[in-house]
């Protein structure tokens, strides 16, 4: 049972905003005049039936009334006759052999009765109640239905109703759009949440199975990166390892691995109160016993408190759900492996989200997977700043990322008396615009400076960064990412209008100098360029402090999609993948390697020429340096192999660490370093923040040891050197030592903003030197 679910499946009658709303069989006799004017009426011509006779339309209600696999249910609002609605097995109808039916389909069709006074609501009501009826019985497991492709009021509908497109299939008498709607898909729909909110959402998955496999992992991942970030020292004791917290004593197995990165079994971990007696593990209550070596300034334990439990619940969520194994996995599209990653490899409260409530998670998590569209608005031109990257024209680049929605917008417009000439589409996030903008910025929609224009027609995943959102409509249309005014992972998911001004220019930069050099070409490494960008710069905010919460609630950005660039016999894969352990401690990489056929380190080398090289060349060619994360790289794949790999998230995190001359359009990203703090951005980013990771799991579940995998590492930095050794001149990545930065005590120390995008280098934590584990690989 999901979200609403014991709700919505209890069919009608049902007391509707609009009124009670109940269904009755169609009788042909009773109802003949009233449905032959409806059917035959100019608004119902997707039904076919224009200028059909009343001895027609009997007969075709008279043969649904003799089906055993066709009904015809009229639904009366009050009494009165609102909708038609017909069930039907898609077994036995034009559906038959054009896609895969399952147990539990149910075919539906439904007509809102031509209204005499239009009345708001009616169709949302009608679509609402429908879904009811056919959900009141428990083997329906999913509804069916096929509406013409060009029935753009009814796709709209079926969108918000939560149906999924399954492609187009040619009936005898229409191109039709398949789309299919399970309960739960129905249960997380914006008309479930319109019509069902404020009553309590039933949270099914917060069970002490589901919530005790989500601490076990969180206290194990907490242990082994406080232990990594030298918070707490572990002793061993009879071959195992013991923390002690002064109040408590956490004991268990682990394997030791370079970097300092202790690979624990969670379920050898064991929490052993004063008296011996084994406590229930629980991440909440370590952080408080650790409170004092943690140093969380005190006015800040309680949001990170929260972080933490809010972890825990989308944690408690992915168990209690059937997630795919790592095995089905490695045949998996990317949209599916992006939606079953489980967050930073690093970060303890890594899904924090404060500011979503149960009924928002299941709608908009990463996660959950449920398909969700933008809410559009429209900001006068005078009002708003829309950078474009090199050679795109506004108008042509609405056109192609909006597809039939921009002359709707641009219609909806004209019909409230305004010039649309005067106005561009600004996407905001449904929850941004529920929760923020229609209410902080209430007396500017009031005057029509923001003015709402509804969900767009394409459906969108949300992808780990949660406010970036993949087209799944159309995968070669770009992605967005939008302002979402939430707390998660040491920031506020907001978007700066000022800064997103200068984004474009700078994607374009970068990836001139990327296309321009052979080196990086020669690997296949490429950037999505993020190419436009959008802010509105009207309301009372935006005289005040532009660095302000409310001055980042309104912009948003479209980045290229991969798609497009894929040649025949690849996919794509977040890089993050490659760290993803399932429910059943799989590795997703192990199950790669072992489906490609290849020896471990060729595996590894192929994957670290796509990856190490051409961010190592980056930096000392060009004094160019990423965040090179898991989630910031695709992975291109063949034959489960990495063949290159593409990155992402340029705007806010690339800088150039030298003073080399910078177009003033782009001079924002100059942060010049010394060659050591240079070095760092191979030593953390890549070794201390992902292959630390990969390693140790690699050689947990047996398939390459630690010195083999670090081999493989330094073998490709070597191979740089041999071919580029001038680029190498006062540079050591085969050096002893470098310097250890900390990911947990960022936050730990700011939990609302970890680092300070102005100066990241200066605000990064370091405790010592840690040990290089390619040292003397030279």
């Amino acid at each position: 049972m999901t979200l609403l679910d014991a709700e919505v499946a209890v069919g009608l009658p049902w007391e509707s905003p609009l009124g009670r709303v109940d269904a009755r069989p169609v009788e042909p006799e009773r109802d003949l005049a009233l449905l032959h004017r409806w059917v035959t009426h100019p608004r119902s011509r997707f039904w076919g039936m224009q200028g059909w006779s009343t001895e027609q339309v009997r007969e075709e209600l008279e043969g649904i009334a003799a089906s055993t696999h066709h009904d015809a249910w009229l639904l009366d609002l009050d009494g009165e006759p609102i909708a038609l609605a017909e069930t039907y097995d898609p077994e036995r109808s034009p559906l038959q052999g054009r896609y895969d039916v399952e147990d539990g389909d149910l075919g539906m069709h439904v007509l809102v009765a031509p209204p005499r006074t239009p009345r708001t609501g009616t169709t949302d009501v009608v679509m609402t109640a429908v879904m009811r009826w056919c959900l009141r019985d428990p083997r329906v497991q999913r509804v069916v239905v096929e509406p013409d492709a060009t029935n753009d009021a009814i796709l709209a509908k079926n969108l918000r109703a939560g149906f999924r497109s399954r492609g187009l299939v040619q009936l005898p008498d229409k191109t039709a759009l398949l789309s299919v709607a399970t309960r739960t898909d129905f249960a997380d729909s914006a008309l479930a949440r319109q019509f069902l909110r404020g009553r309590p959402s039933p949270a099914p998955h917060l069970n002490r199975e589901a919530m005790s496999a989500a601490q076990r992992d969180l206290v194990t991942k907490a242990l082994r990166e406080l232990v990594h970030e030298r918070l707490i020292r572990p002793e061993p004791v009879d071959g195992r390892w013991r923390v002690d917290t002064g109040t408590t004593t956490y004991d268990f197995a682990a394997s030791a691995h370079p970097l300092e990165h202790l690979a624990i079994d969670p379920a050898s971990v064991r929490r052993l109160g004063p008296d011996g007696a084994e406590l229930d593990l629980d991440a909440q209550a370590l952080v408080l016993e650790l409170r004092s070596a943690l140093g969380i300034p005190g006015d800040l334990v309680d949001i990170y408190l929260e972080e933490v439990a809010s972890t825990l619940q989308a944690a408690a969520w992915m168990h209690d759900q059937r997630q795919p194994s790592a095995a089905e996995l490695v045949e998996a599209d990317a949209q599916t492996i992006e939606r079953s990653m489980t967050g930073h490899p690093s970060f303890i409260a890594t899904n924090g989200r404060i500011g979503f409530g149960l009924d928002d998670y299941a709608a908009f998590a990463p996660e959950a997977g449920r398909p969700f569209s933008p809410f559009w608005v429209a900001v006068r031109k005078t009002d708003s700043r829309l950078s474009l990257g090199e050679g795109l024209d506004e108008d042509a680049f609405y056109a192609r990322e909006l597809g039939p929605d921009h002359d709707r917008f641009r219609a909806l417009l004209r019909e409230s008396g305004r010039d649309p000439e005067e106005f561009r589409f600004m996407p905001v996030h449904p929850w941004q615009w529920q929760h923020k903008l229609a209410i902080t910025y209430a007396p500017a929609v009031a005057r029509g400076e923001l003015v709402p224009l509804g969900e767009g027609r394409d459906r969108y995943q949300a992808q780990q960064s949660i406010r970036t959102l993949f087209n799944l409509d159309h995968p070669e249309r770009s992605f967005v990412k939008l302002a979402l005014s939430v707390q998660n992972m040491g920031f506020l998911r907001g978007l700066s209008a000022r800064y997103m001004a200068a984004t474009p220019a700078i994607n374009d930069w970068v990836h001139e100098l990327v296309e321009g050099d052979a080196d990086l070409r020669e690997v296949g490494f490429s950037v999505l360029r993020e190419h436009a960008a959008i802010g509105w710069t009207g309301g009372v905010h935006a005289q005040l402090d532009p660095s302000s919460a409310y001055a980042k609630m309104t912009a948003a950005l479209w980045r290229e999609s991969p798609v497009p660039r894929l040649q025949p016999g690849e996919r794509l894969a977040t890089m993050a993948s490659l760290l993803h352990v399932d429910q059943q401690r799989e590795s997703l990489a192990a199950q790669l390697i072992r489906a490609s056929g290849c020896a471990p380190a060729q595996w590894l080398g192929d994957y670290l020429r796509a990856y190490l090289r051409p961010v190592l060349h980056c930096l000392l060619a060009h004094d160019l340096a990423f965040m090179p994360h898991g989630e910031n790289l695709i992975l291109v794949l063949r034959e489960h192999r990495v063949v290159r790999v593409i990155m992402k998230d340029i705007g806010e995190e690339v800088m150039v660490m030298s003073d080399r001359p910078l177009p003033e359009a782009v001079a924002r990203i100059r942060q010049p370093a010394d060659r050591e703090e240079r070095e760092m951005a191979i030593f953390t980013d890549v070794f201390d923040g992902f292959l630390r990771h990969l390693g140790a799991t690699l050689s947990q579940v047996g398939v390459i040891d630690d010195d083999a995998f670090w081999e493989v590492v330094a073998g490709v930095v070597r191979d740089h050197r041999a071919d580029h050794p001038g680029l190498h001149d006062g540079f050591d990545f085969f050096r002893a030592q470098f310097s250890h930065s900390c990911l947990n005590r960022l936050q730990l120390r700011n939990t609302r903003q970890m680092v300070d995008l102005t100066d990241q280098s200066g605000s990064l934590i370091h405790v010592g030197p840690i040990a290089n584990p390619i040292a003397g690989r030279g």
